[in-house]
């Protein structure tokens, strides 16, 4: 397998925990759909993951599929290596 530079490993860290809070966020809003600042936390955080998954994306390839995520000129999805392989 190729060497990955530091900085996929560092966004993908980021795009991780992003969701994680997204999920907390989304959990939490199921039970307390009137909570003003956790709505604003979930759109703050929801427009976070889309600049860091753009931000990757644009640097290592597609990371989301099912029409999540734009394909380039060349199709790129499973050239990467997968979240389990780094």
């Amino acid at each position: 397998m190729k060497q990955l530079p530091d900085e996929y490993y560092q966004l993908l860290e980021e795009i991780q925990a992003t969701d994680f809070v997204l999920v907390e966020l989304t959990l939490y809003l199921d039970t307390h759909p009137n909570d003003v600042q956790a709505l604003q936390q979930f759109n703050q955080f929801a427009m976070y993951s889309k600049q860091l998954k753009q931000s990757f994306e644009s640097k290592f390839g597609m990371l989301q599929q099912y029409g999540n995520s734009f394909a380039d000129a060349n199709w790129s999805w499973g050239t990467a290596p997968w979240p389990w392989e780094v």
